[in-house]
C-alpha cells in the first residue's frame, strides 16, 4: 500500500447485552492485538453519559500503557472543557513516569461547545451543498450540530462535567497553558511560577484534533503541533479542515514541517457481503447519537430492525464515508483518502457487535496494508475466534 502508518482510535463500545466491564476487557485485547501486528498508536476517545467505556479515558490510556510495550497510547481526544490544564498535565505525568516516550496527548474542544449548540454565537449556516466524489473519496455536505433533533440530553451531559457555576477557559488559553506547564514555562497571571509535578519536562507528545477549518486547525499550524482531521465524525469538511491546518503553519523544533492523521470507519472482513453484514447495525448507533440520545448499546446487526428512510436521512453522510469490504476494498479506500489530503497517517475506527469480528477487521486490514509488528512479523493469518461482546 502507501507505506504510511496505520494506527487505531477506540471507544470501548458497549454491546447489546454486554457490560462496560467487557467492553474494557475488549479495549485491552485489542491494544495488544494491534501493537502485535503493527499499529502505530492506539488512541482512547473521552466520551460520557453513553454506552461507551472510555468516559475516564486518562485512566483508560495508563491502563492499556501497561498492558502494551511499544505501541504509543494516547488520547482523542481530551475534552479540554472538562479539565484544568494542570489535572491534565500531572495525568498525563503520571502515566510517561511509568511508561515513558509512549503518550501522545491529544486535545480538542468538544467541552466548549455548549454555546454553539444552543445556537448562540454560531456562524451563519453554509449554502447547502451536493455530495460529491473527489478522486474516489466522498465529500458529503457537511453536518451541523443544530441538526441534532434533541440537544437537552446533551447540554445536560456537559453541565453535569463541570462544578456549578464553573466556565471553561477560553480554548486556546489553555492549550498554550498546557504547553507550558510541560516545558516548565508556566506562571500565574500574577506571576506566581508553578510547576507539575510529574509533567513537566514528560516525553509527551502534544497534539490537537478537528473537524473543521475553525480554530483548533489554525492554532495547531500556527504552534507547529501534529494535527488529527476527523473525517470519520465530520466528512463533509475534511478539505477545508486540512487546508486550514497547511496553510495556517509555522515549523517548530520538533516539527518542521506539517504532521497531519486523518481519521476512517471501517469495517473489514473476508468478502465484502460478510463485512456489509457486519457493519449493518451501525446506521442505527450513529443514529442514536444524532438523535440526541447518546451512543446506545451496539445492536446485533442479525436483530437490528431497518431505519426509515427518515433516520437514514439525518446519518447519510456517516453511511456514505463508512469504509466496509474486503481488505483490498478498504485499503483502497483508504489510499485515496490519504492521497486527497496528504495525511501522513491515517487512523481508523471499527465497532462491531462482537469484538472477534472487530478483531479480524484489524488484523486483515493490517496484513493488507503490509505492516509488521514489533519483532518484524507480519499480521498472523489465523481468523480469531474470541466470540466475547
Amino acid at each position: 500500500m502507501t507505506g504510511i502508518p496505520l494506527s487505531v482510535l477506540d471507544l470501548s463500545p458497549v454491546s447489546a447485552g454486554s457490560t462496560p466491564q467487557q467492553a474494557l476487557r475488549n479495549t485491552i485485547d485489542l491494544a495488544r492485538h494491534a501493537e502485535s501486528w503493527g499499529y502505530r498508536r492506539f488512541w482512547l476517545a473521552e466520551h460520557h453519559f453513553v454506552q461507551v467505556a472510555s468516559s475516564a479515558s486518562i485512566t483508560l490510556i495508563g491502563l492499556v500503557a501497561a498492558a502494551t510495550e511499544t505501541i504509543r497510547v494516547g488520547s482523542a481526544a481530551v475534552q479540554l472543557g472538562h479539565h484544568t490544564s494542570a489535572s491534565v498535565v500531572e495525568a498525563f505525568g503520571t502515566i510517561d513516569a511509568l511508561y515513558p516516550g509512549r503518550l501522545d496527548l491529544g486535545l480538542g474542544r468538544s467541552g466548549h461547545r455548549g454555546p454553539q449548540l444552543r445556537g448562540e454565537g454560531a456562524p451563519p449556516a453554509a449554502p447547502p451543498r451536493e455530495t460529491e466524489v473527489r478522486d474516489g473519496v466522498v465529500i458529503p455536505p457537511p453536518f451541523s450540530p443544530g441538526q441534532f433533533l434533541n440537544l437537552s440530553r446533551l447540554l445536560a451531559g456537559q453541565a453535569a462535567l463541570q462544578l456549578p457555576g464553573a466556565q471553561p477557559i477560553e480554548y486556546t488559553r489553555q492549550v498554550h497553558e498546557i504547553r507550558a506547564l510541560l516545558d516548565g514555562s508556566y506562571e500565574t497571571p500574577d506571576g506566581v511560577a508553578l510547576h507539575a509535578v510529574p509533567g513537566e519536562g514528560a516525553d509527551i507528545e502534544l497534539w490537537l484534533f478537528g473537524s473543521s477549518g475553525g480554530e483548533s486547525a489554525r492554532l495547531a499550524g500556527q504552534l507547529g503541533l501534529p494535527f488529527a482531521a476527523n473525517y470519520h465524525v465530520s466528512p463533509g469538511t475534511i478539505l477545508e479542515t486540512v487546508a486550514a491546518y497547511r496553510d495556517s503553519f509555522k515549523p517548530s523544533i520538533r516539527h518542521p514541517k506539517p504532521y497531519l492523521v486523518v481519521s476512517a470507519d471501517v469495517v473489514v472482513a473476508e468478502d465484502e457481503s460478510a463485512a456489509q453484514r457486519l457493519a449493518a447495525s451501525y446506521g442505527h448507533w450513529v443514529y442514536s447519537i444524532r438523535s440526541g440520545a447518546g451512543a446506545d448499546a451496539y445492536q446485533d446487526p442479525d436483530t437490528a430492525g431497518a431505519l426509515t428512510g427518515e433516520q437514514r436521512q439525518l446519518i447519510e453522510d456517516r453511511l456514505a464515508t463508512q469504509f466496509v469490504g474486503t481488505p483490498a476494498q478498504v485499503a483502497a479506500r483508504l489510499t485515496a483518502l490519504q492521497e486527497l489530503t496528504g495525511a501522513d497517517e491515517i487512523v481508523i475506527t471499527s465497532v462491531t457487535f462482537r469484538h472477534a469480528d472487530r478483531l479480524n477487521s484489524h488484523r486483515l486490514l493490517a496484513r493488507e496494508w503490509g505492516l509488521t509488528g514489533a519483532n518484524g512479523s507480519a499480521p498472523v493469518d489465523a481468523v480469531v475466534t474470541n466470540g466475547s461482546r
